[in-house]
């Protein structure tokens, strides 16, 4: 199997030890994106919405730079700090991914980095949506 590290500045920068995603023949697999502002690797002021949207538009640009598009989302991890926020994340998510939906997971966790309220993981299959 090969891996080959993903790598765009249209998505934030990683903050520890790991790539943005990485790709295999078939799959790539994007590591958790928080909702940083790529042009100033922070996280703006915002509601949950606005850090949703930045959240969906960063893994858009790691799945555009592994050759794919969210279309091709076969599993989607979302991880939240309070599943209260979970139909307003719904709602933004809804903006993001058509049907056939995919896969997807909702948990919520005791914190996040960077004192963020929302991260997202994908799995997207390489090649034609």
């Amino acid at each position: 199997m090969t891996r080959k590290p993903v790598q765009t500045d249209k998505a934030p920068q990683a903050i520890g030890p790991y790539s943005q995603a990485i790709a295999t023949e078939t799959l790539l697999f994007t590591s958790g994106t928080i909702p940083i502002d790529p042009r100033t690797g922070k996280i703006p002021e915002g509601s949950i919405e606005e850090h949703a949207h930045l959240v969906f538009r960063n893994l858009r640009a790691l799945a555009e730079a592994g050759g794919a598009s969210l279309a091709n989302a076969v599993k989607v991890t979302v991880f939240l700090t309070d599943l209260a926020n979970f139909q307003r994340v719904n709602a933004v998510y809804a903006q993001y991914f058509s049907e056939p939906y995919p896969a997807r997971s909702a948990v919520q966790v005791a914190a996040l980095p960077l004192g963020a309220a929302i991260e997202v993981e994908a799995i997207i299959a390489l090649g034609q949506a």
